[in-house]
């Protein structure tokens, strides 16, 4: 599955909920320098839905804030949680 994200780094709160457009919301309090904010919100989107980081892979958006990620696992599973991450405040 893709899911496209936005990834917010810098922030004084790290976590993933909200949407900005039809991306998912991914705030890291990691510093947008070689790839540094990039691996943390991997890390957290990974968290948040619940799959290993390994399961989650950078499709494009290296050097974006915008992103697009493929993440591997059961369908339904993560098309919940993704439903229930967007609606987060």
């Amino acid at each position: 599955m893709r899911v496209a994200i936005r990834v917010r780094p810098g922030s004084s709160r790290a976590g993933v909920g909200g949407t900005h457009g039809e991306s998912l919301v991914v705030k890291v309090s990691e510093r947008a320098v070689d790839g540094r904010a990039t691996e943390a919100a991997l890390r957290a989107l990974a968290r948040a839905l619940g799959v290993p980081r390994r399961e989650i892979r950078l499709v494009s958006g290296t050097t974006s804030r915008d992103k697009v990620v493929a993440v591997e696992g059961d369908e339904q599973t993560l098309t919940a949680a993704l439903e229930r991450l967007r609606d987060a405040p």
